[in-house]
């Protein structure tokens, strides 16, 4: 992809034709965020959704002090399930802890699986313990992503608590979810963590045996650093 300059960018997203705009976000990757947002502001409000979507990414990964509260303000306020999924998504990668709150209200109040599934995430992003009570509730959701994405997530937060409650789903049907689980142990050290990867070691899902192989050598190298 050519590299535009800051006026092409500019230019770019005044363009009627949505691809246009959308090259033109693409092409903000490389750009500070100080300059960076106050173009992506010009199209938070795009009539293209993929274009309004890629504007609310960029500003989780532009990080500048507007990019917080516009994220929560969409998370809150947008009428469009997609952009408040978006926009949760996206404040879980700004890592601002100050985002905890709404997304906390985001997983019980909004009625839509994606905005939930997206909160669940970034709830592991922000590394917060706090997380816990709302993950282990999300561990009964009938949703197998947001199931996954609980699990992930606790392992993220480094929950020595929620090791009994996820390794209820060590044979459950779905991969993802045994692969997420195998993932998530490498996190939390423990003699049942050991165990369970053991198990899940010899999975038949070539993702999920990989996964627990890869988490059993953290652990091992984790606990070799203890003992120097």
């Amino acid at each position: 992809m050519t590299t535009l300059s800051l006026e092409q960018i500019a230019a770019k997203l005044e363009s009627e034709n949505s691809a246009d705009r959308m090259v033109a976000l693409a092409n903000l990757r490389n750009v500070p965020a100080a300059e960076a947002v106050p173009l992506i502001k010009k199209v938070l409000n795009d009539e293209s959704l993929q274009v309004r979507s890629m504007a609310v990414f960029a500003l989780g990964v532009k990080p500048t002090a507007e990019c917080y509260p516009i994220l929560v303000k969409l998370l809150e306020t947008d009428p469009d399930y997609g952009i408040r999924a978006d926009a949760a998504g996206a404040l879980g990668y700004l890592e601002d802890i100050r985002a905890f709150e709404a997304l906390v209200r985001a997983f019980y109040e909004d009625t839509q699986w994606l905005v939930r599934f997206s909160a669940a995430v970034s709830l592991g992003n922000l590394k917060d313990p706090r997380a816990r009570d709302v993950l282990l509730k999300a561990l009964d959701c009938e949703q197998v992503v947001i199931q996954q994405a609980a699990i992930s997530a606790l392992g993220e937060i480094k929950d020595m608590g929620a090791i009994d409650r996820i390794l209820n789903f060590a044979q459950s049907e779905d991969w993802l979810i045994r692969q997420r689980l195998a993932e998530a142990l490498g996190n939390l050290p423990s003699v049942k963590s050991v165990s369970a990867l053991k198990y899940l070691e010899k999975d038949k899902n070539s993702q999920v045996s990989q996964a627990a192989t890869i988490s059993l050598d953290r652990l091992s190298k984790a606990e070799s650093s203890v003992d120097s």
